[in-house]
């Protein structure tokens, strides 16, 4: 995942860095990378005591499950993502598709292998996209029982009524763009990180023997003693790692340095301090119901903190935060969407730009429609973050177990490390994915299975378009002509021309592009200048303006070019091709140049190809992709579209 919100105007290199600063790069980020691990604390401690509750709740216990969610953050984000996975970036990129471009760039035998786990990860990931707005918004709003005078006149109906509110003036914001108030997701952070670190050192100075849970031992005792309850505990521990992934994807965003200044120096200490003070203050609470003699009973220990009124500024807070939260998921979700595209793991969809300066500011309204009816029916489904909270932690430990995969080709193949450091590195860190991953499928009937369809259906798409576009390409293959044999026997019995230039976009490199066999064949003319011209995504976020134009002149009446674009960008045909042809007698004149485009009508196939269901399926992905017009930025009045019926 990419978040294009607070710096879109590209992946910040090392000038950049000085140009910018790093004080103002890792305030960025702070609203951008930390967004979804900077909210867990409203629910995740909560979440895990809470499973540890069944049979009542002593000292070790709190400590235990403490000390677990400790180890997690040091473990997971500080040595697998901060100290590790940091390194392995694409030119300043990060995320599970830049590591499967980096693994493709690694390894040869394997590319399959490396495009199925890149194909999982981000299938996994829109199932976190659609949990993680639902989640930490309903939390945050449910704060509103805690305070004083509200804990019996707020419904769970108005609850839900207002997170409902919330979310729809969220989702109804991206079509305009968050450029904006993307300048303030920064400074709330900051704001959010101090104030949440304070909170939880107050409580701490009431019982400093809270301080042992950083001790390890304390975790694997209480694991040792529970048994399959403690996998169940783990699986609601794993809700204060979430957001992990977001600490890699957006390093291009704003560069490897400024995410670990901002982690190590800000938002671990914060989260470690709240964490602290929220054991303590449940310690405390179990004293007193002990003393007492009464039932102690699991709470929000999160706002339960903050004295009386204290907690309506601190339930606003919470509320902007995890609006912060939800923005940097959606946004990563159409970041992550533009790559699969570029990578061909995704039919093309309209993708908008929300600003004239900013490059990464886009708008999916494809994505944006889907990921709110998703959020919208959790919401009204499971009505409350408690029950809500089951249903996250699969996908994201599945993503994580993807990333080590990848991980291990990149630093084998591409880092040529022997297999002792290898195997001292990686398989201490899969055993704890999936260590993680267990836990959490334990929870899929409690919602869990909520992720994986989501995932499922995902990744369904992505293989029967892959499938059928490598169908259809083979076809095209088999009736085409070299470009250089037409070339030749245009020659020989050269047709009617025609003044100006006819671009035909292509899809292979070698043969001649459809469109213009169509074009021969039914109106028997040639313009004086034609371009093939096929669009090539590289291995790489993005190709510099000198690289970006490859041409290759067959004879006096065929060019041969490619376009190049990384897996970041967007392609602007006409732009780029005006850059580039700005000199010499190739120069493009827009309003004496046509855009031709093959576009086949596609029949299903009961013998042949893919099984009939999914011939269905791609037809319906192929029909409803974004029109080639809109997708590479052609003028409508200057495109003509040719082509045939295709059985598939």
């Amino acid at each position: 995942m990419r978040n294009d919100m607070a710096d879109p105007e590209g992946p910040p290199r090392k000038g950049r860095l000085r140009e910018e600063g790093m004080a103002a790069l890792t305030l960025g980020a702070l609203g951008v990378v930390f967004g979804d691990i900077g909210t867990s604390p409203i629910y995740a401690f909560r979440e895990a005591l809470g499973q540890a509750a069944e049979d009542g709740i002593v000292a070790g216990e709190i400590l235990g499950v403490l000390s677990l969610a400790l180890w997690a953050l040091i473990l997971v984000v500080t040595c697998k993502y901060v100290l590790f996975l940091m390194r392995a970036d694409n030119n300043g990129e990060g995320g599970v598709l830049a590591l499967m471009t980096l693994a493709q760039r690694s390894t040869r035998r394997r590319r399959t292998l490396v495009m199925a786990l890149g194909a999982i990860g981000a299938a996994l990931f829109y199932g976190d996209g659609v949990i993680t707005p639902a989640l930490s918004v309903l939390s945050a709003v449910e704060g509103l029982k805690t305070i004083p005078g509200l804990e019996h006149s707020v419904s769970r109906g108005e609850i839900l009524l207002i997170t409902s509110a919330i979310l729809i003036g969220l989702f109804l914001m991206q079509a305009r763009g968050t450029r904006i108030v993307g300048r303030l997701f920064g400074p709330v952070c900051l704001v959010w990180f101090v104030t949440i670190g304070g909170i939880g050192l107050i409580h701490i100075a009431d019982q400093p023997a809270i301080l042992a849970a950083l001790l390890p031992h304390n975790g694997v005792l209480f694991m040792a003693n529970h048994g399959v309850a403690g996998m169940f505990v783990m699986g609601a521990v794993f809700l204060t790692v979430t957001g992990a992934e977001a600490l890699t994807a957006d390093m291009g965003h704003f560069g490897a340095k400024p995410i670990r200044t901002g982690w190590l120096a800000i938002v671990f200490p914060a989260l470690a301090l709240n964490y602290l003070g929220q054991g303590a203050f449940a310690l405390h609470r179990l004293e007193v119901a002990s003393a007492r003699g009464v039932e102690f009973v699991n709470q929000d220990w999160f706002f339960l903190m903050a004295p009386g009124l204290a907690r309506i500024p601190l339930v606003i807070l919470a509320t902007c935060a995890t609006v912060i939260a939800s923005q940097a998921v959606i946004t990563g979700a159409y970041s992550l969407t533009r790559q699969a595209i570029q990578l061909g793991l995704l039919p093309r969809l309209k993708i908008r730009q929300t600003s004239e300066h900013a490059a990464g500011q886009i708008y999916l309204p494809t994505i944006t429609m889907l990921l709110f009816v998703g959020v919208m029916v959790l919401v009204l489904g499971f009505g409350s973050s408690s029950a809500m909270a089951a249903a996250y932690g699969v996908s994201v430990s599945g993503t994580m177990v993807v990333t080590t995969c990848l991980a291990f080709l990149v630093v084998r193949r591409s880092w040529g490390w022997g297999w002792p450091l290898t195997v001292a590195v990686i398989v201490p860190l899969l055993l704890l994915d999936l260590f993680f991953f267990g836990a959490n499928i334990l929870r899929i009937y409690e919602g869990g299975w909520v992720p994986l369809i989501v995932a499922g259906g995902v990744g369904l798409l992505i293989v029967t378009w892959v499938r059928g576009r490598k169908l259809l390409l083979a076809i095209d293959q088999s009736q085409a002509i070299e470009l250089e044999e037409l070339a030749r026997m245009l020659r020989a019995r050269p047709p009617e021309r025609v003044p100006g230039m006819a671009i035909f976009l292509s899809s292979g490199m070698e043969a001649a592009p459809s469109a213009l066999l169509h074009n021969l064949k039914h109106n028997k003319i040639l313009h004086e200048r034609n371009l093939a011209l096929t669009i090539n995504t590289v291995n790489q976020p993005a190709v510099p303006p000198a690289q970006r134009l490859d041409m290759t002149n067959i004879d006096e009446n065929f060019t041969r070019a490619v376009l190049n674009y990384g897996f970041m960008e967007s392609p602007d045909i006409p732009r780029d091709l005006a850059f580039a042809l700005r000199h010499g007698d190739n120069k493009l004149e827009p309003m004496q140049t046509s855009y031709f485009i093959g576009r086949s009508t596609l029949r299903p196939s009961k013998h042949s190809g893919m099984p009939f269901w999914q011939d269905l399926l791609f037809i319906f992905l192929y029909r409803n992709a974004s029109d080639p017009t809109d997708f590479f930025r052609i003028p409508p009045n200057r495109v003509v579209e040719l082509g045939s019926q295709t059985t598939i």
